[in-house]
């Protein structure tokens, strides 16, 4: 019931925005995209390219979260459970935590690894521990998103590594966040640390909207050379909850520039057009 409201409230709304309030697009080839979707309602606010194919980098662990979330709903796995690292997981490119083949990390610091860190080596743990292998799990992600209404997502890794045939859209996330936000309110508070203890260590974040904008209490973001500078951002204040999906952008500061621009668009429109209107006017 939640995927089927979720794939209706997002998908049956198809308000345009006028050009001269989105973010300049990239030379060819174009990587841009972007929407709002106001989290209670689903009403879509904004896009532009929502439904065209994108690289999701490391959005694709919201999904590989989601699972995880799930695992510990059905009782599955626990926060203390220790999943185990494989050399095919300690392999992997950073971001990583640098995990041994042999050493197991436990489902808490999982999750705030995969969040805070977006540890590669993490992710794929969590993907073998929950599906044996990285492709069953793929597997096993690509149909939940189906389940979803995600219908344009393909994932072929649990990390958001490089991959041709791994493609999404920013419809589709902004689908996978509003799900994120109301299948597991009791698990969402992770997406809003920037920071995490592990092992006397103090791990940073790189989410720079966390603290930025009032409001802003999550989730994700992501990069590849493919895909640009990927976001998907929460924002839940004064009554308001909205999903802010912003895809290739050319720097982490103007994606963030970006989404600051199209919360304040989305909570009062007249004033944040003008604003809008100026601060893409100045980057040009």
């Amino acid at each position: 019931m939640l995927a089927l409201g979720l794939l209706l409230m997002v998908a049956g709304c198809s308000t345009a925005t006028p050009p001269d309030s989105v973010l300049a697009v990239p030379a060819p080839p174009q990587k841009y995209a972007a929407i709002v979707v106001d989290g209670k309602t689903g009403k879509q606010l904004f896009e532009v390219n929502s439904t065209a194919q994108r690289y999701p980098a490391s959005l694709t662990k919201m999904m590989t979260l989601y699972l995880l979330f799930e695992a510990m709903d059905s009782g599955r796995v626990s926060k203390e459970t220790q999943i185990p690292v494989s050399d095919h997981a300690a392999s992997q490119p950073p971001t990583k935590m640098r995990f041994r083949r042999g050493e197991t990390i436990d489902v808490d610091s999982a999750i705030r690894a995969i969040v805070v860190k977006s540890a590669n080596d993490v992710a794929v743990a969590v993907g073998e521990y929950l599906g044996g292998t990285e492709d069953q799990f793929a597997a096993m992600m690509t149909s939940k998103a189906r389940q979803l209404g995600m219908t344009s997502t393909i994932f072929h890794n649990a990390s958001g590594l490089p991959d041709d045939g791994q493609m999404t859209t920013a419809h589709d996330m902004a689908v996978l966040g509003m799900a994120l936000h109301q299948r597991f309110p009791q698990h969402f508070h992770y997406f809003s640390e920037s920071d995490f203890m592990f092992r006397g260590r103090l791990v940073r974040g790189h989410n720079d909207m966390l603290g930025r904008v009032r409001g802003v209490d999550g989730i994700k973001t992501g990069y590849i050379r493919a895909s640009g500078f990927n976001i998907v951002t929460s924002y839940n204040a004064d009554g308001r909850q909205l999903i802010v999906v912003v895809m290739g952008a050319d720097s982490a500061r103007q994606r963030n520039d970006h989404v600051e621009a199209l919360i304040q668009r989305s909570l009062s429109p007249v004033v944040a057009d003008a604003k809008t209107r100026l601060m893409f006017a100045e980057q040009q």
